[in-house]
C-alpha cells in the first residue's frame, strides 16, 4: 500500500492510500481512506465513504509520500 497526496484542480490536496501506483494507461485514481493533509475529513465526501475515484483530467499532479520501509536517500552536499 502506498500513501499519495493528490493535487486536485481547484480543491485542497487529498491524502490517501492506493494499492498500486497509477500507471499511464489508467483513466482514474482509486483512493482509499481519503482525507485532508492534516487527517480531517473532506467536506465533499460522506463520512462512511472509504474509497473515491478521481478522474485524471481533474488531477494536476500526485506526490508519493515516503514510507518507513523506503531506504534513506543521501543527497550530495558541499561544505
Amino acid at each position: 500500500m502506498h500513501s499519495i497526496l493528490v493535487h486536485v484542480a481547484n480543491e485542497e490536496p487529498v491524502l490517501a492510500e492506493v494499492e498500486e501506483l497509477p500507471s499511464t494507461t489508467d483513466q482514474a485514481v482509486y483512493c482509499i481512506n481519503p482525507r485532508k493533509r492534516d487527517g480531517k475529513e473532506l467536506h465533499y465526501v460522506l463520512t462512511e465513504v472509504q474509497t473515491i475515484i478521481i478522474p485524471w483530467h481533474r488531477i494536476n499532479f500526485i506526490e508519493i509520500m515516503p514510507s518507513g520501509d523506503d531506504e534513506e536517500i543521501i543527497s550530495p552536499f558541499a561544505d
